[in-house]
């Protein structure tokens, strides 16, 4: 006569089974295609979270300079205080706003000298995805998020070159730009 397993070894065996095949489903959908949309009249929140504010009637999301360059690139408007992550077709995938610090690089190509992973920022925040892609005035000029996802602090007269973003647009920048992708900064 076979033995009969206990009620309690099936459901833990069934959630085992069931959790096994969320993982992998979920391992899937990430490497499948994502959208990319962007909504419209995005703009930092002056609160301590990283969302920004988003209107729900939002249009289509901002143009993408026109004196951007070409090919695959990031696209920096220290006007309009906003990035834009453009493919090697040219059409921009994903567009942010950005804090920018109180120190901006002139208009023109740079390309991503540096990649850390996570440090502290000259302004004592703990900062992650940090690319360095110029210095002015000895300020080094970089784009990161913070850790907690906060948005920066006032600057308090000091010069200050990273260029903060919302926690999952810092992770979708340190993705798509490696060491030597083309930095395009314009007005």
């Amino acid at each position: 006569m076979a033995a009969r397993l206990p009620s309690w070894a099936w459901v833990t065996g069934l959630t085992a089974g069931a959790t096994a095949a969320v993982v992998v489903l979920a391992v899937q959908a990430n490497h499948g295609p994502h959208p990319t949309a962007a909504v419209a009249d995005q703009k930092p929140s002056a609160s301590a979270g990283a969302h920004a504010s988003t209107a729900p009637h939002a249009s289509a999301p901002p143009a993408l300079p026109d004196a951007s360059g070409q090919g695959r690139r990031i696209v920096y408007s220290v006007g309009e205080k906003r990035v834009w992550l453009v493919d090697a077709t040219g059409r921009a995938g994903r567009t942010f706003a950005v804090w920018p610090g109180t120190v901006s690089p002139q208009p023109g190509r740079y390309s991503v000298t540096l990649r850390i992973q996570s440090l502290k920022g000259s302004d004592g925040v703990e900062i992650e995805h940090v690319m360095y892609f110029t210095k002015v005035d000895g300020v080094n000029v970089a784009f990161s998020n913070a850790l907690d996802g906060s948005s920066p602090p006032p600057a308090d007269g000091k010069k200050l070159g990273g260029v903060r973003m919302p926690k999952a647009d810092g992770a979708a920048l340190w993705a798509f730009g490696d060491k030597g992708t083309t930095v395009a900064v314009v007005s």
